[in-house]
């Protein structure tokens, strides 16, 4: 009974803080007051929300940066992280739940894919491949 209390009120502390707190930096070097326009269009896009403090979203950065360095740099794919801490008006605007989020977009800009959690890197090159990046 306990236990069910204490994921109940952690649950209730992760949405309070969700609701109070802000989202994201691009993982490119922007500034954190320019966002990017998440998704670009012609583009296979997919964005990390997270918070750099969460534990799982620690785990998904240095990911991140591959990504970022493999397909963001050469243009085969716009790849970015939003810290929702910093952020709050893109969790509300992607409908963030948990963190991390990752949302996956086609060329045209539809979203195609969510998954909530740690998402390891071979998840993700198969989900870009699936898209089209190669």
């Amino acid at each position: 009974m306990k236990t069910s209390f204490r994921l109940f009120a952690l649950a209730g502390v992760m949405v309070l803080v969700l609701a109070l707190f802000p989202v994201g930096v691009p993982l490119t070097a922007v500034a954190s007051s320019a966002l990017p326009e998440v998704p670009v269009i012609g583009k296979v896009t997919m964005v990390d929300l997270g918070a750099k403090e969460c534990i799982p979203c620690k785990m998904m950065a240095p990911i991140m940066e591959e990504l970022e360095k493999e397909y963001h740099a050469s243009g085969k794919a716009a790849i970015y992280f939003i810290d929702v801490w910093n952020h709050r008006d893109q969790a509300q605007k992607f409908g963030i739940q948990s963190i991390p989020t990752q949302i996956f977009f086609d060329k045209d800009g539809k979203e195609v894919y969510r998954h909530q959690g740690f998402m390891s890197k071979k998840d993700i090159l198969a989900k870009l491949q699936e898209l089209g990046v190669q």
